[in-house]
């Protein structure tokens, strides 16, 4: 549970970071599920298991093969096919409904939260190694605010970002970065660039602050709070999750994917949460494609 300071601290500035939430025993369950996903994609590139899933990743990436979306927690915003990869497993079940996370939760949205499909892992390798066709958020992440990276009928959705550290961030690596938000901070104006972005007139370069956090720990964000995320400069990979809750009988701002309660429990199980997700993919594959967010280059603010 949250104290009332942090929860003062968070409605007032948008942010906070909150160090040893995810215990070491469910980072070591993810990181073995994930060796076992990336086993058979470094098998038929003839790339030999390492020691760790990131060592073997390591050694994925750095052979050119493709992998980012096999290993991500939804469906992507582009066009979905029937076979457009996606991994859901039980170690990641069990990060979504970490009693721990969740009553950080609840002390922000109340006893009745839902996990909201807009859900990601995020790895940033070492900049210098991607190439420039590569998946955004292998690099940086553009500034942006959560509410407008979801349809508007979630706009007035009480909901929370929850980042999760799996490795250590730091601003060598490609920590977030905020801009707190105003106490009566606006939707601001996002461009369809290279990602979906904010310009750069309309932040303040100066108020703008890095949010490391090491592993275990965790980055609250309230959904109109200015982020981003820098280029990973180091050596290493940066492995994080990105989830979102909230209040449960709002919109999601992703009507076409599964959400589901996680309070008060108990949640579903995780298969079924898995086949909830292959249906989505099913249909959306069968459908016109839904763009996943509303601004367009015709705005004018994107002038």
């Amino acid at each position: 549970m949250l104290t009332t300071e942090q929860i003062e601290a968070f409605r007032r500035d948008g942010y906070l970071v909150i160090e040893d939430v995810v215990p070491s025993g469910l980072r070591d369950a993810l990181e073995q599920e994930y060796r076992r996903v990336l086993a058979p994609i470094a098998a038929r590139a003839a790339i030999s298991a390492q020691p760790s899933f990131l060592e073997t990743l390591r050694a994925v990436h750095g052979a050119g093969v493709d992998w980012f979306q096999a290993l991500d927690i939804s469906l992507p915003g582009t066009q979905i096919d029937i076979k457009t990869p996606f991994h859901y497993g039980p170690a990641v079940h069990d990060l979504l409904t970490c009693p721990q996370v969740l009553a950080i939760v609840q002390s922000l949205l109340g006893s009745e939260v839902t996990s909201n499909p807009i859900q990601h892992i995020r790895i940033k390798p070492p900049s210098r190694t991607v190439a420039r066709d590569a998946p955004v958020h292998t690099t940086e992440t553009a500034w942006h605010q959560d509410r407008a990276v979801a349809h508007a009928e979630a706009d007035d959705t009480d909901m929370v970002t929850v980042w999760v550290a799996m490795t250590n961030a730091t601003p060598a690596n490609g920590c977030l970065l905020v801009q707190p938000k105003e106490a009566d901070q606006e939707m601001l104006p996002h461009c369809p660039l290279n990602q979906t972005a904010i310009p750069a007139r309309f932040l303040e370069r100066s108020r703008r602050r890095p949010l490391p956090v090491k592993a275990g720990g965790i980055i609250l964000l309230d959904p109109m709070t200015p982020h981003a995320a820098g280029p990973n400069v180091s050596d290493g990979l940066r492995w994080s999750f990105d989830l979102r809750y909230q209040r449960t009988g709002a919109p999601t701002g992703r009507a076409q994917f599964p959400s589901f309660p996680v309070l008060p429990g108990p949640a579903p199980d995780w298969r079924s949460v898995r086949d909830r997700w292959r249906e989505a993919r099913t249909a959306c594959a069968a459908a016109p494609h839904i763009p996943i967010h509303r601004w367009t280059s015709t705005s004018p603010q994107c002038a």
